[in-house]
């Protein structure tokens, strides 16, 4: 199974640190969260994984070729231009999309024991263009599915705004926040390819715009995360893993 590890980002909430460290290096229990999200992938049953790199990272690649991870290990190397969350997957299409299969997109500043296999099973069985993991657990903002459990919308629940600007809220609609974890197929990664290029785009964007065109699932399961890119959860976990 191929995964690829969205690890590109500034970190800038995490200042001082990544000042000089790329964010994926940032060590939660002394163990750097990059290896950290590589060994939860290898343990599933990932065994082709792909890392963007952009800030600091020379950093990177460095430590990666200091492992031995016992999986092939390919980097998408964005150091000429930073591309956001959508734009480095198409980037990294070369690697992700030489084949049929479907593959698993995971933020770096994640941890989760979320059962990662089985929403790929989920995804192959449905057929989806995307599926999306969720959780219900307090967000500020929520993605709302409908009763097929397809994505709908998307809700800022602090300023009370909805996209996109066609979504209407349902009674029947269920709001739950996104973990950062996600499939996509081949076919709607060449979509994104032809509608943005080479262009820097959240993958959040595209999946509101196409929803209504595409088969964008989400999958609600019951799994602990953290989220590490902020300083107070980043000090939660530490208290965590020791």
């Amino acid at each position: 199974m191929k995964a690829m590890i969205l690890a590109a980002g500034l970190g800038t909430r995490l200042r001082p640190w990544t000042l000089q460290h790329p964010k994926a290096l940032v060590p939660v229990g002394g163990i750097p969260m990059l290896h950290r999200v590589i060994t939860s992938l290898t343990a599933q049953g990932f065994d082709d994984i792909t890392v963007n790199i952009h800030h600091f990272g020379q950093q990177i690649i460095d430590f990666l070729n200091s492992k031995e991870y016992g999986t092939r290990i390919n980097i998408s190397d964005e150091r000429g231009h930073l591309l956001d969350t959508g734009g480095g997957i198409v980037h990294a299409s070369k690697f992700l999309c030489a084949d049929a299969e479907p593959f698993l997109v995971h933020n770096v500043d994640i941890l989760s024991d979320a059962d990662l296999c089985g929403l790929m099973k989920a995804h192959i069985e449905n057929k989806a263009d995307a599926t999306l993991l969720l959780s219900d657990r307090n967000s500020s903002r929520k993605l709302a599915m409908n009763e097929n459990n397809c994505l709908v919308g998307w809700h800022n629940c602090t300023t009370e705004e909805y996209r996109p600007a066609s979504y209407i809220p349902h009674s029947s609609d269920k709001e739950f926040a996104f973990s950062g974890i996600h499939c996509i197929s081949p076919a709607l990664a060449d979509r994104m390819s032809r509608k943005y290029g080479g262009r820097p785009f959240p993958i959040m964007d595209f999946y509101l715009e196409e929803c209504a065109d595409s088969d964008i699932r989400c999958e609600v399961c019951s799994f602990s995360m953290i989220d590490i890119g902020k300083p107070e959860t980043l000090t939660r976990a530490n208290s965590i893993f020791i």
